[in-house]
């Protein structure tokens, strides 16, 4: 078997590309398409979404992979090499943050479903409670910094067209308010929940029970 050095690709990628002939495609890409930073052109398409997929590592080497949605420019290029996001108000699990805590290695997937197109980036993470740039996403428990590592464009062909229709209700808005999900309404989660949170059930309507908030997932009301 000749040579596996690259620096993108490991032994494993390099013998199932050598099976179905396709490592000199794969070299072209890795010089074509794949880089250590974000140039203008990806940090302007990075800022342009009001989401992407998040993809974290636990200390067992477990994946998860997390839809993350907030207003556009959600993802900010703070230079070539870094990357801030926000961690806002969740199920309270904190898979995806608690996984940065434990292993820093994160992938993110950006996509426009309406052109389409789409951008994959690889960084090493870390979670800050108290960074200055958690001003520029109010309503924000947490801030990832991320150390970019690659990223590389992503033929489309197989993204399903779609078209936008709005933006979600609980998108944070300027002073970080949003709407208390139906989800945290529910009355058997109410001795889970803290004092704030259940006055904010209250405040909404109070409890619903597990039929209603089925109904209300099912008609896209929650």
């Amino acid at each position: 078997m000749d040579d596996w050095t690259s620096s993108f690709y490991g032994p494993e990628q390099r013998e199932l590309q050598e099976r179905f002939g396709t490592r000199p495609l794969a070299d072209v890409h890795e010089a074509a398409i794949v880089a250590d930073h974000v140039d203008d052109d990806r940090r302007e398409f990075i800022e342009s979404r009001d989401f992407f997929f998040l993809s974290t590592v636990d200390a067992d080497g477990w994946p998860t992979v997390s839809y993350k949605g907030g207003p556009p420019g959600l993802v900010h290029v703070e230079d070539e090499r870094t990357v801030v996001f926000p961690s806002y108000d969740g199920n309270g699990m904190f898979l995806s943050m608690g996984n940065v805590e434990a292993t820093s290695r994160i992938a993110m997937l950006f996509i426009d479903l309406e052109t389409p197109n789409r951008l994959r980036l690889r960084a090493t993470a870390s979670v800050h409670h108290d960074d200055p740039a958690l001003a520029r996403y109010p309503g924000a428990q947490l801030l990832v910094r991320a150390h970019v590592e690659h990223t590389f464009v992503n033929c489309a062909r197989y993204v399903h067209p779609h078209r936008r229709v709005e933006a979600s209700r609980h998108v944070p808005d300027a002073d970080g308010s949003q709407p208390v999900p139906a989800w945290k309404r529910i009355d058997l989660l109410q001795p889970a929940l803290g004092d704030h949170e259940r006055e904010r059930t209250e405040s909404a309507g109070g409890t619903i029970d597990v039929e209603e908030y089925a109904r209300r997932l099912a008609d896209g009301t929650s």
